[in-house]
């Protein structure tokens, strides 16, 4: 069987918060992870550290994927990003099954309250500074000054709870049959892809991340025509699949969907791309994060520049090229002498061809 036709295959079965944890199932170093992810928390929302924030949440992600306990820091520092400081703090953890650091986080008011109001949908660091400078630390604070938030804020407090609970795999399950049935009376010509941890076979997911595409908007034009994003979103609200929105845009929408039988109202993105860029757009917001990261700098070194949208050969003076054509995942793997990945297995890299 070809590579595309065993994508095709599969994709039979598998297409259609703020704060993200390294995903559940299957990790044995869980405790730590979370560790981890709390710190990054720390220095990108209180200290205001993205470099720190960004290694503790790469190192998470890269001990998330390991298919053994780790047992000393010095293992752990044979790991690619686990530097000596991560190291030591492994260490401290075995030893103690806590750390002293968290410790004194968790103890300092301040710290703590920005660390929730930060988890509140639209509220970023600097906003979060500014409620606790004015004496706002709790939900309940929050609620009595409701009228003075921004509606996204609004929004993201009347669901707190529901967005702190992940969405079972079923349920999404649920959300794609619904959006399939919805949009084959709307617009058969309507292509669309829920990516990020579902695709990737994940029991759960913090919210649906939806791609979409359609024949009429292709990357010559500057924004999708006719208001075709906005229609769409009109359309799900009145067949009550969406039943409140954060913001909607040319291309990205960020709202909230829930199920007739369903407890939770579910955090829903929603992203419109040119139908021409489609696959690199699947690729990209399939994820991970890692495998992600590691797909771009390999294309570099190979001579290439990829993102999101674009597939480009880099010329000799370092100019990026026109898009090469890309019909589906399979041809950027090609293009970059890859053996072919399911979204399942992209939890890293592989090893190029040759190698």
């Amino acid at each position: 069987m070809s590579a595309k036709v065993k994508k095709e295959e599969e994709e039979k079965v598998d297409t259609g918060a703020k704060r993200k944890a390294p995903e559940k199932g299957g990790n044995l170093n869980e405790g730590f992870t979370a560790v981890l992810i709390q710190l990054s928390d720390y220095e990108k929302n209180v200290a205001r550290n993205m470099f720190k924030s960004k290694a503790y949440k790469q190192a998470a992600h890269t001990i998330a994927q390991l298919d053994y306990k780790l047992t000393s820091g010095k293992e752990a520092m044979k790991l690619k990003g686990i530097g000596k400081q991560i190291g030591l703090k492994l260490d401290e953890y075995l030893k103690t099954g806590g750390l002293a650091k968290i410790a004194r986080i968790e103890g300092d008011d301040t710290s703590t309250a920005i660390a929730l109001l930060t988890r509140v949908n639209g509220i970023g660091p600097a906003a979060a500074r500014t409620l606790v400078d004015k004496g706002i630390t709790t939900l309940e604070g929050l609620e009595e000054i409701k009228d003075t938030l921004t509606h996204s804020q609004q929004v993201g407090l009347k669901y707190f709870k529901d967005f702190e609970v992940r969405i079972p795999r079923a349920e999404i399950d649920e959300f794609k049959a619904k959006l399939t049935d919805s949009f084959a009376l709307y617009d058969d010509q309507l292509k669309f892809l829920i990516c990020g941890s579902y695709r990737r076979g994940k029991e759960s997911s913090f919210d649906v991340d939806m791609l979409m595409c359609h024949p009429d908007y292709t990357s010559e034009m500057k924004e999708p025509p006719n208001k075709m994003l906005k229609k769409v979103v009109d359309h799900l609200t009145e067949e009550g699949i969406l039943v409140d929105n954060l913001s909607v845009g040319t291309v990205k929408y960020m709202g909230c969907g829930k199920l007739p039988d369903k407890a939770q109202t579910r955090r829903i993105d929603i992203r419109i791309v040119p139908y021409d860029r489609y696959w690199c757009g699947i690729l990209y917001f399939t994820g991970s994060e890692i495998f992600n990261q590691e797909m771009r700098t390999h294309a570099l070194k190979k001579g290439f520049t990829l993102n999101e949208y674009t597939l480009r050969p880099v010329g000799a003076l370092g100019v990026a090229g026109e898009p090469l054509e890309v019909s589906c995942e399979e041809d950027v793997f090609d293009y970059l002498e890859l053996e072919y990945q399911t979204p399942k297995e992209r939890t890293k890299m592989n090893t190029p061809k040759g190698s």
